[in-house]
């Protein structure tokens, strides 16, 4: 059984309940996209990986990255990778926002889909990185679906992991994706279940209309998330059935092979990722969960301890980052 490090969370008034913790971290953000410079990545199938890094003036070769993985239906371009990104530019650390395929400057470069167990994109992206600047200490941050996607590639890696990073932090991540499925199927969180839905279908049809060899697909506007990688995401994918791609990415059959400094972070009133999900896995002592009792899902809008901001979350990733320099 893993133990489970609890986090003070107070949130503000009135945005105590986790839906608007939720909704109101996710969507809402008044900060200017930090300046980046696009980087392409090609894979071994020809498609093309969109990373935009962010260098800080006095930045050098031997100083920390940052390299951050987005969420589903997200990109480089989502609040809390614009807020986090600017926060550790302005703290002297290179940042490396990573698209997942077709997402964000990377629209319309891939003809495949993204899916929550495409770990090895990420590794191309690390060895590409690691090449040009090996001396440079390096972060790997994931945000939600991001979040299962970095803890099962350092899970593949094991002990090579340390060769590519030295700290990992996985922060709402769904581990057990099925059973994040389930909780996204209730009839209380249908509101993220259509939300989600809408972009999948229309990003499926953008990729069908851009690229001509795909075949032609009808997508009913109604679908369940289960459904949908039912019927699409599996086959397309190469995975028998939606279990099947569910069992063979869910990153909470790895975690305890990762073999690097790891923090994972789970919200108890999370509406859409259970915070038992790794409860009954066995960690090692260098991968540490830590959970909070409310503070929804990635919303945690609060103080933390006596610094400024609305964003309680980014505090504590800056605190966890310049514990190693």
């Amino acid at each position: 059984m893993s133990v489970a490090y609890e986090l003070p969370f107070e949130p503000y008034r009135f945005i105590e309940d986790p839906h608007k913790q939720t909704i109101i971290s996710s969507m809402v953000n008044f900060l200017f996209d930090p300046p980046s410079d696009q980087k392409l990545v090609k894979l071994a199938d020809g498609d093309i990986i969109s990373l935009e890094i962010t260098t800080p003036r006095g930045w050098k070769p031997t100083d920390r990255t940052i390299f951050m993985v987005h969420g589903l239906c997200g990109s480089h371009q989502s609040p809390y990778m614009i807020r986090i990104a600017k926060q550790f530019a302005d703290m002297g650390i290179r940042v490396v926002r990573y698209n997942m395929r077709g997402c964000g400057s990377g629209k319309g470069l891939s003809k495949h889909i993204y899916h929550s167990g495409r770990s090895d994109d990420i590794f191309e992206c690390l060895k590409v990185l690691k090449k040009e600047t090996p001396e440079s200490p390096t972060t790997l941050i994931g945000f939600s679906l991001g979040g299962n996607v970095v803890l099962k590639l350092v899970g593949e890696l094991g002990s090579l992991g340390s060769q590519f990073l030295d700290q990992v932090y996985a922060i709402s991540p769904p581990v057990e994706l099925y059973a994040s499925i389930l909780m996204m199927g209730a009839p209380e969180n249908g509101l993220y279940e259509r939300y989600f839905y809408k972009l999948l279908r229309a990003d499926v049809h953008y990729r069908h209309n851009k690229f001509k060899d795909l075949p032609r697909v009808y997508l009913p506007r109604d679908l369940k998330m289960y459904e949908f990688d039912q019927v699409y995401t599996a086959p397309v994918c190469g995975f028998a059935n939606a279990i099947d791609y569910y069992h063979k990415c869910s990153s909470a059959h790895v975690v305890s092979d990762i073999d690097i400094p790891c923090r994972i972070l789970l919200s108890e009133d999370d509406p859409i990722i259970s915070h038992h999900s790794l409860d009954a896995y066995h960690l090692p002592s260098h991968v540490e969960l830590y959970k909070t009792k409310r503070g929804g899902h990635m919303g945690y809008l609060g103080r933390y301890k006596d610094k400024k901001g609305l964003y309680w979350l980014d505090n504590l990733l800056a605190d966890w980052v310049s514990e190693n320099g």
